[in-house]
């Protein structure tokens, strides 16, 4: 029995030494391994950023929509019953704080990389386009 696991930790050692070998060797013989980017052409962070802010506004939007439509069908159907008339105006109200705070956040995420990284503008002149960086 000892034998047998002697023998399963040399390959496993022998698979190790091969797997670091190999493409080493490889590497070293000139070819070049190219990985596909998982994003697409994002080379800039900040565009990575803004996509997934994009996204994320698209998704609050619609949760945003459905809760302005609940709060609306609730505020309809009450039927004269205060009770319900008033949860379907706090659920609207409380929707669109939620809006205001997310566009705030927005805004505020904007600014600050903006800040940290500014960008170059193209502003139109006369006699073509300029290229400004803005501070």
């Amino acid at each position: 029995m000892a034998n047998v696991g002697s023998f399963l930790t040399r390959c496993r050692w022998l698979i190790a030494v091969i797997a670091v070998v190999f493409p080493t060797a490889v590497l070293a013989a000139g070819a070049s391994v190219q990985l596909p980017n998982p994003l697409g052409n994002v080379v800039d962070p900040r565009v990575l950023v803004g996509q997934v802010i994009g996204a994320v506004l698209g998704i609050v939007g619609s949760l945003a929509l459905a809760m302005f439509i609940y709060g609306g069908f609730l505020w309809m159907t009450s039927a004269g019953n205060t009770e319900r008339v008033t949860k379907g105006k706090n659920v609207i109200l409380w929707a669109s704080f939620g809006l205001a705070v997310i566009f705030s956040a927005y805004i505020l995420v904007i600014q600050v990389l903006g800040a940290i990284a500014p960008k170059k503008q193209t502003l139109p002149t006369p006699g073509g386009s300029s290229t400004l960086s803005t501070p």
